[in-house]
């Protein structure tokens, strides 16, 4: 599912019009992202939660050149998922 069909099912479901449920989509994944930048976690009862998990420096190889190079420590986005969502995709 891309963000335009995800905007056409909440602008169904929520029977408001398309634009609306764009700034409406648009809102809750900006604020996501502004909580997880800030290092907050954002939990959603029974559908999951997203924080930020710190991905430690690591040695890797250059594919191109197969020099052994150095990987930097990072900041990465994660999702778990919830149980309601887990028992949802389970039935199907």
């Amino acid at each position: 599912m891309t963000k335009g069909e995800l905007v056409d099912q909440v602008a169904s479901r929520a029977e408001i019009t398309r634009q609306d449920a764009a700034r409406a989509v648009d809102a809750v994944l900006e604020t996501v992202q502004d909580a997880l930048r800030r290092g907050s976690d954002v939990t959603l009862s029974g559908f999951g939660k997203f924080h930020v998990s710190e991905r430690g420096a690591r040695s890797g190889v250059n594919p191109r050149t197969g020099e052994r190079i150095q990987i930097a420590a990072t900041r990465v986005p994660r999702f778990s998922a919830g149980s309601g969502l887990k028992n949802a995709v389970k039935e199907h």
